[in-house]
């Protein structure tokens, strides 16, 4: 007599929705596939405008810039289409037009960057399309979270390895393997979030538990907590160590927030605080190059033709473009130093105005929000937490870069996410974008909003085992009838 198999309850008005057709995953994708379509045209329109703004004319390869363009960005829709077709409709078109718009702006900065921001950005979607084609299961990820913090700690280290990294503007973080230059810092941060995101899923209740009782407090057993503060206090002394306080800053706060997220203890946020106060001032008191950005933060004007000359321009351009902007082409954002990188929002303000440096606030937002509703309506805790996580890195990374250029905060060296210059950067976001819509994916699966249907590799492993019964049937080793006691 067989048991019968116990269901997960269906919420009945999404039940009468699901079907082998899957009409949710379908309006998503259709939804995602309009979306992809005006950025492009938009990306195109912003092109074209830039060039006539420039030089007066409309440039001769338009047709052919459009036509790549949304060829890249089809390819990336069809494969979420194919492998993901239950993810959220919104985030990859919000990344392609922070993309498409740090693209235009670095067009107009500087033609040769331009061509290897394209070439990069072609890597780029090519990545996420093996990122998807790869994790196929959220699983296999947390399966393998000691391999992902041995090469996160790889990766933040080999700046350190003499002949190998290379320093620029003061920070050692960039490595250079023959004609290959990159920073092994950005992939370093999506490696670890992984790590975080498996450790506190499989330790959360011992985490909570709160069992060490250290006079008046009570908390974590030591043996439960320390591998993540080993990881945490490895990465953030490394980063110190290599002089790039903004990625330092980074790390700390995702494992602020991860811990948060996993204890739904809110006192992690005030220790939090503390020790962000206690480092911030210790870097004041004892680095020369945290003092020079804390004056320049506060009075720029003291050294205006030297120290403070670039937040000054910065600041100048973003008072230039007003409300409407300069227009494409007509402002002045080379007046900024190394205004591909760290300061493309301000050229950003600059031609487009407040509503475009607006519009790209809000696609921050918006991905933000879309990780975390990912997050949300997920039910595993590693999943919840890997959502947190990568959520935590683009609009932490986002605020740090913005606020900098703003001067609510002390400016640090890191990139503007999809649209600063930069193939590292571009690379690893893709990458956590692709696990992004994963994790999206997943969730709307278990949701029985569209069938959860074998992966390409469970397919190809269920065909290998199958292979194997019948050859073993052939040379008698097991019973004929043992496929259907099997099945």
């Amino acid at each position: 007599m067989s048991t019968p198999v116990a269901t997960n309850d269906v919420d009945p008005a999404l039940a009468n929705q699901t079907s082998p057709r899957s009409p949710i995953a379908r309006r998503r994708r259709n939804t995602e596939l309009t979306l992809i379509i005006m950025v492009g045209l938009i990306t195109g329109a912003a092109y074209t405008v830039a060039a006539l703004g420039t030089n007066a004319e409309i440039p001769p390869g338009i047709g052919i810039f459009v036509g790549i363009l949304l060829a890249l960005l089809l390819c990336a829709h069809i494969a979420v289409r194919l492998v993901a077709r239950g993810a959220d409709g919104t985030i990859l078109p919000l990344a392609a037009l922070l993309h498409g718009i740090g693209f235009v702006m670095i067009t107009r900065l500087d033609d040769r960057l331009a061509s290897l921001q394209a070439t990069w950005s072609l890597i780029g979607i090519a990545v996420f399309i093996g990122t998807l084609l790869l994790v196929q299961r959220t699983s296999d990820l947390a399966n393998r979270k000691w391999l992902f913090f041995v090469g996160g700690a790889f990766l933040l280290l080999l700046p350190m390895v003499p002949g190998v990294g290379q320093t620029f503007n003061g920070a050692r973080i960039w490595v250079s393997i023959g004609s290959i230059n990159f920073q092994p810092g950005e992939f370093a941060k999506i490696a670890l979030a992984i790590f975080f995101a498996a450790y506190l899923a499989e330790r959360r209740e011992l985490i909570q538990a709160m069992t060490w009782k250290v006079g008046p407090f009570h908390l974590p057993e030591p043996r439960y907590i320390l591998p993540i503060i080993v990881a945490w206090g490895f990465a953030v002394i490394v980063m110190v160590g290599e002089r790039d306080l903004g990625s330092s800053l980074l790390f700390f706060t995702l494992f602020v927030v991860m811990m948060w997220v996993a204890t739904e203890n809110a006192g992690y946020l005030v220790v939090g605080a503390v020790l962000f106060g206690g480092a911030a001032y210790y870097s004041w008191s004892n680095f020369t190059h945290v003092q020079t950005r804390v004056t320049n933060w506060i009075n720029p004007w003291d050294d205006p033709l030297d120290k403070g000359y670039q937040i000054i321009q910065s600041l100048y351009g973003l008072a230039d473009g007003g409300l409407l902007g300069t227009g494409l082409g007509r402002g002045n954002p080379n007046q900024v130093p190394e205004a591909q990188n760290d300061f493309i929002f301000a050229s950003i303000g600059e031609e487009f105005g407040l509503i475009g440096a607006t519009a790209v606030l809000m696609s921050f937002v918006l991905i933000v929000g879309a990780g975390l509703r990912t997050a949300v309506r997920t039910d595993r805790t590693f999943e919840k937490l890997l959502a947190t996580g990568l959520t935590a890195i683009l609009g932490i990374q986002a605020f740090i870069i913005i606020g900098g250029v703003l001067k609510v905060i002390p400016l640090t060296g890191i990139t503007l996410p999809f649209v600063s210059y930069g193939g590292s950067s571009l690379i690893a976001n893709y990458i956590l974008l692709a696990l992004l819509i994963r994790v999206s994916d997943s969730a709307a699966r278990r949701l029985n909003e569209l069938p959860d249907d074998p992966t390409t590799s469970e397919r190809w492993q269920a065909w290998r085992l199958s292979r194997r019964i019948r050859k073993a049937i052939k040379r008698g080793e097991v019973p004929s009838d043992f496929v259907e006691v099997v099945a």
